[in-house]
């Protein structure tokens, strides 16, 4: 139950969140210069500047589940809400604003809306996916929505991140694939050549895509060029469960090891033979 920092050299800081039990997720810099987060277990988000002050903001939908944050171009704090099929807006003062994503006759109640990643587009809106009804959408900051259906059936649709090309690129759990998709909804899906389950995806400084892979005690990182070429590299520890990936300040590649308790790193500063070192 804590937040924590660690800087290029690998040093640690641990800040304990106020709320016990209050499972955070996802996190994002802010418009302020602090960093928020999400807390699934204790139904808010919450704030903490870079010295570890905290200020939580309960969500006024119960059961909301927070699950994803991001920074929108309006200024705001932007999430997903998978246990409320919702969309949600604070602003740095601490006011939501909620918005529920409409879906069809035929998906609802059956395949009730799950959304999942969320991120700012090249357009000025929100993307976002939605992993049960096998969608992409986009929302405006005024809360006008537009949904894209994945191609591949029950792909389920879980991260998403801008690519330096101007689309929207996602990984696809169920389907294996790395999909990309214009802001005018036409997609593009690659396959992952070995066949692993790609969790989260990140826009890398080299201008390539960047993903984790989970397969067993074999998990890789994984990139793709604009092009749709993938690589991938083995990471040294068994049962790492790689997870969460960013890219750092110091121009390299993060990744979060839930099964070992671990923070990874993949180097970008080798020569160029060795430019998939992962430490």
């Amino acid at each position: 139950n804590k937040v924590g920092r660690v800087t290029p050299t690998g040093g640690f800081t641990e800040f304990s969140i106020p709320t016990p039990g209050s499972q955070p997720h996802a996190i994002t810099t802010g418009p302020d210069g602090n960093l928020w987060f999400t807390e699934t277990g204790a139904n808010k988000i919450g704030r903490v500047t870079p010295t570890g002050g905290f200020t939580e903001f309960s969500i006024p939908t119960s059961g909301s589940q927070p699950h994803t944050i991001t920074t929108g171009a309006d200024g705001n704090l932007w999430f997903t809400e998978a246990g409320a099929s919702r969309i949600a807006k604070l602003t740095p003062t601490g006011s939501f604003t909620e918005f529920f994503i409409p879906t069809t006759s035929d998906e609802a109640p059956v395949r009730w809306p799950s959304p999942q990643g969320i991120i700012a587009g090249p357009d000025g809106n929100l993307w976002f996916t939605e992993r049960i009804c096998n969608k992409i959408w986009t929302v405006t900051p005024a809360g006008s929505f537009t949904g894209f259906s994945v191609p591949t059936a029950n792909s389920q649709p879980l991260a998403i991140t801008a690519g330096p090309d101007g689309r929207l690129w996602f990984t696809e759990v169920e389907s294996l694939q790395i999909g990309a998709v214009t802001l005018a909804g036409s997609f593009t899906e690659f396959p992952i050549p070995t066949h692993r389950q790609p969790m989260t995806i990140t826009a890398g400084p080299d201008g390539n895509l960047w993903f984790t892979e989970f397969f067993r005690a074999a998990e890789k990182i994984g990139t793709v060029t604009p092009t749709g070429s993938l690589t991938e590299v083995s990471i040294p520890t068994s049962n790492g469960v790689a997870h969460g990936i960013a890219t750092g300040p110091d121009g390299n590649v993060w990744f979060t090891e839930a099964g070992a308790g671990r923070i990874g790193r993949v180097n970008l500063s080798y020569p160029t033979s060795r430019s998939r070192a992962v430490e």
